[in-house]
This record gives C-alpha cells, structure tokens and sequence, in this order.
C-alpha cells in the first residue's frame, strides 16, 4: 500500500488506525507492506514513530478514544516492522522513478500487487493519476493488480468532476478506480440494504404508498477545527452533500439489485442517482436554506463566530449548514421528498436516515385519543449504531390513550465488534478487488448534476442564515419542513 500524503492528518488520523485494526483482526497478509510518500525528507523510523505516537495518544481511532490494548500493542508492532517511506514532490517525476525502484525493492520483481492511496489535497488527485501511468506504475501486467483510492471531494462541481473522471479515466481502467467515502464504511449504511431487502416486514412498504418521506442527517459538534482556508471555499454543501449525504440517499432509495455482485449493486445506486428530479433555479432557491454558525456553546464548550475562525473571511458567506429538499422521478418514490441537512456546531453529533411512514387512519382513535402519530425507523450511523422503530402503544389504564414508545437494537449490544472507524472494511474491500462501497464515475456525475442548481443559487444570490453554536440550526430550515406540514425530527 503506497500512502500518497503520508504525513498529514488523514494518514495519521484514520487510515494509520484502520490499518492497525485490520493487523489485530487478521486482515493483513504477512506479505503486508506500507511505503508512505511525502515531501518532507525522513526516513523508514521516523515515519513509523510519527505514525506510533499518535496511536498511542487520545483520539487514535478517529473517533475520540485511543486503544491501549494489549491487541492493539501488538498489532502495531506487526505493522511497525512493515512501515516504509519515500520523500518526493508529487509533481516531480523523478519522485516515480524513485518510488518504482522502491517497489521493485519491497516487492519483488515488477513491485507485487499495489494499492495507491491519495491522501492528498483534491489540486494533487490529476496529477498524481497522470505521473503514475507516466512511469508505468499503474500497468497491470502478470496477474499483478495496480489500484488507485481517491478521497473526496471528487470535483467541486459538475464541470471539474467530469474532467476528473476524463483525466483518470485516460490512465486507468475504470476497475482500478476506487473512489472512497468512509460513510460506506459504517456498519449501519453497510446494513440498510440488509435492513431493506432480507427483511419481509419491511420491503413491501418501501415506497411511496406507505412512506409520507425521509430525512437524512448529517450533524457535527464540530466547528471548522483549524480547516478554515478549506472550508471556507467549500462549505457545507461542496463538502458534505454529493459525496456522505448522495451515498445515504442512493442506499435508502435504490431499487433492488440482482444480485450483490458490486457492477449490479453500483448500477442501481447510480439509477436512482440519476433519477433525482432537476431543479430551476427558482425552486433550488425555494428548496434550500443555508445557514453560518455565530457564538454559542456546544456540550459547555465556547465556539467563536465562523467568521472569527482563523482562514476564514471577515465577511464570509460561505455555509457552514445546509438543508435541501429534493425528490426522485421514479415510479417507487414518486411523490416522496427527501430532506438532506448537515451543518458543523449544532446540538448534537448525529447522522441518520429516518424513514417517516404515512399515518395510520386516525377515525377509528380520534374520538378517545386523538390521531395516532406516523411510524419512523431510524438508521442510526452515528454515533452510536444501530436500528430504532418508534410507533404507537395504548399507555395502561383504564381510557383508551396512545403513547410513543421506541424498539432499539444497537451493534454493540449484539455484536463484539473491534474498534472501527470505517475506513477497515473499505481499505480491505480494496485490497481483495471488491468495489461494491465505492461510487462509480456515473454516480458521482449525477450527484454533482442535482446539486448543480443549489451550488449555483448559493454563488449568485443565495442568503445565509445565522445560527447560535450548540442550537438544532437555522429557524429558517425549520420553515422550509413547516410550509410541507412536516417538522425534522430532534437531532440526537
């Protein structure tokens, strides 16, 4: 596995600890190699130490806890002894002419099987595709394989995915191509088809005679953490809604695959992609709202103004929440809408998609009490994984009185899980040629086309709503479910 990047926060961060994970489950072959590229000059021990002092410190799974285990000890002394690195330019041809030598070393003859992973800024994802087919590295020859993972964002645009793909696409077969988002990694995402299709109770309501709609969350306590020059010219729309949110939305909407071979199951997300319904500019106006974070408190903790961000600009009208309605012309959800929020410093950490059934008839109650309230399952993603179906019971007593009650299942209840955070089952999937959790060059197409319309109201005369640090968002998105007499559910 070559690590493009090897030195920044995502290497360290997540893909060091998912690696460590996948050692101490035994999903490394002995074989196992890491060569970490970057451009400051050190060497073989200097990266494995840089990479050993934050695994051992608070925050080493990427999700806020460190794993001190005796396990965890020993798998990273597996994977330690296994740690390469190669200093380079990544614009510098001579660093692949270097890095060929290298795998011919660690490799064998003609460098083995490669994985190349770019864990570097989007400018670098072209280039790097481009100097690897230059320098022959990514010929697959011999019963060799030669992959390439690419992080989000895929583009910025339509315009800039289409000739991301086109310049990938003149370089490596579309198979070798791993486009990776690391909510495909999460158990629970992994679990709606699951939930949906092995599942009798519920496949034959999924659909738009018995679903009123569905809303998909994407909440973070988080500010901008020190990512202001990034962020402040993505936002939370560029940053979150093509790629996390899209993905969510293809797994709960597509139609059901043949088979699960990855080209089956990647073709219908793509359909269902492909069949959001396009907006005017006028009704992606009507169907948005966006909104900036101000002062607050988040879980007793002081957030500044995203103005008063280090990077970010004085006068910035960059959005840090977004909420988007859409819906999909199609013969099983036509009808149906979906509403996609995400946003940074609001209440509560919390992605989910909630699937609203349509009321039951209320006559039959309405006269003792009251009509019932609509059914909601929830696919919980984070933080804490899992499944809940809130519905109605008769609260004891003599009188007839409806009363919300709640069925939960939670992996960690049911399942010893290892400490995960996402990327273990993607990097594996990966390795053994599996790119079933990963977007295909059409359905990153798609996504950026129905948000083309939203991106373009956001540039041109788009208002952004302020919202206090700690709060559930902008009144404003609030407004935008009322005018359908609907309401989001709480966040947490």
């Amino acid at each position: 596995m070559v690590i493009f990047g090897a030195g920044g926060d995502l290497a360290k961060r997540l893909l060091a600890p998912a690696l460590c994970n996948l050692a101490e489950g035994g999903g490394l072959d002995e074989a196992f190699k890491v060569l970490g590229v970057d451009h400051k000059a050190k060497g073989d021990a200097a990266f494995a130490d840089g990479l050993g002092a934050f695994l051992r410190g608070p925050g080493a799974d990427g999700e806020g806890t460190s794993r001190p285990t005796k396990a965890a000890a020993a798998a990273w002394k597996w994977l330690e002894e296994r740690l390469f690195y190669q200093a380079g330019e990544f614009e510098d041809p001579a660093t692949y002419s270097a890095l060929a030598a290298r795998l011919e070393a660690l490799g064998g003859e003609g460098g083995g099987n490669v994985l190349f992973y770019l864990a570097v800024a989007p400018r670098f994802f072209g280039d790097i595709v481009e100097r690897l087919a230059a320098a022959g590295l990514t010929r697959e020859a011999n019963a060799r394989f030669r992959r390439v993972v690419i992080e989000k964002p895929f583009g910025t645009d339509l315009a800039s995915a289409k000739a991301l793909n086109a310049r990938v696409g003149k370089c490596l077969d579309e198979h070798q191509v791993y486009r990776i988002d690391h909510f495909l990694g999460k158990e629970t995402v992994r679990n709606i088809l699951v939930t949906r299709f092995a599942n009798g109770v519920f496949e034959p309501v999924w659909n738009r005679l018995h679903i009123d709609h569905v809303q998909i969350t994407a909440s973070e306590t988080v500010g901008v953490e020190g990512r202001g020059g990034y962020y402040d010219r993505a936002g939370a729309l560029r940053d979150m809604v093509p790629s996390h949110l899209f993905q969510l939305l293809a797994m709960t909407a597509m139609e059901t695959p043949n088979t699960f071979e990855a080209d089956a199951v990647r073709a219908e997300k793509a359909r269902v992609v492909e069949a959001v319904q396009l907006q005017s500019l006028s009704e992606a106006s009507a169907n948005s709202v966006r909104g900036q974070y101000r002062v607050g408190r988040v879980n007793g903790r002081e957030v500044a103004d995203y103005r008063h961000e280090p990077r970010v600009a004085a006068r910035s009208h960059t959005e840090t929440y977004v909420a988007l309605k859409f819906t999909i012309d199609n013969w099983r959800w036509a009808g149906v809408p979906f509403y996609l929020r995400t946003g940074k410093a609001l209440a509560a950490r919390d992605t989910s998609v909630a699937i609203r059934f349509r009321r039951a008839p209320g006559h039959l109650f309405g006269p003792v009490a009251g009509p019932p309230a609509a059914n909601t399952l929830i696919l919980q993603i984070q933080p804490h994984e899992g499944v809940s179906l809130a519905f109605e019971a008769k609260r004891p007593g003599p009188d007839v009185e409806l009363a919300p009650v709640r069925m939960d299942f939670r992996y960690a209840d049911y399942f010893a899980a290892a400490p995960a955070n996402g990327y273990e089952t993607l990097l594996y999937d990966a390795m053994i040629g599996d790119p079933t959790q990963f977007a295909g060059a059409r359905e990153i197409e798609f996504a950026w086309r129905a948000v083309e319309p939203f991106l373009q109201v956001g540039q041109d005369a788009g208002k952004v709503h302020g919202y206090a640090a700690g709060s559930a968002g902008p009144r404003q998105a609030d407004d935008l479910m009322a005018r359908d007499g609907r309401a989001w559910r709480p966040i947490g």
